[in-house]
């Protein structure tokens, strides 16, 4: 780091940019979830299914945000990996009322946890249970339980109860992951 680099880090004046992949199975919220970050005058209120992937920008708290959110489709899941190696945050976006799909969840996590460009990193995640509104929706504890999050040793994780429509619960979600990239930011 040149003279100039710790200068800036050391006034606060360096910026602070950050790339975060936003997954979820389709359907669970991720683009809803997404537009609720940005500006007002940006937002679009209405989404569509996501094919491939949408990039946008947002900031929280002093770190710029660019927000990879990634077709959750099972014939686009396949993509998700080729952006784990330049991601410095996932933000793993579950609907807390698809009990059924709980498992495949499950088992995209464990591919998530276990991919090399994943798995040797302290990469924060960020899960948002989200529809918390919906009848016979799951709790942010038992959808923990039911992904087995605690096994997860090696990185930092939060998961925060949401509904992506009236933004509850995301403010809460966004502090707590720009809290951890920032800190990530400073190390390097």
């Amino acid at each position: 780091m040149g003279l100039f680099d710790r200068l800036s880090n050391w006034l606060g004046l360096k910026k602070r940019e950050a790339s975060v992949l936003v997954i979820g199975l389709n359907n669970s919220g991720k683009s809803t979830l997404v537009d609720k970050f940005k500006p007002e005058e940006r937002r679009v209120h209405h989404s569509t299914p996501t094919v491939g992937f949408n990039v946008e920008k947002f900031q929280s708290g002093g770190v710029g945000f660019t927000a990879w959110d990634m077709s959750g489709h099972g014939r686009h899941r396949s993509l998700w990996e080729h952006h784990y190696r330049d991601a410095n945050a996932i933000i793993f976006v579950i609907d807390s009322s698809d009990r059924l799909r709980l498992v495949v969840v499950k088992d995209e996590l464990d591919l998530l946890l276990q991919h090399p460009d994943i798995a040797g990193r302290r990469i924060p995640i960020l899960f948002f249970a989200n529809k918390m509104d919906c009848p016979d929706s799951l709790s942010s504890v038992k959808i923990a339980a039911g992904l087995g999050l605690e096994r997860i040793v090696d990185k930092p994780w939060h998961i925060c109860a949401s509904n992506a429509l009236t933004g509850e619960g995301l403010q809460q979600g966004v502090e707590w992951l720009t809290h951890q990239v920032r800190d990530l930011l400073n190390q390097n």
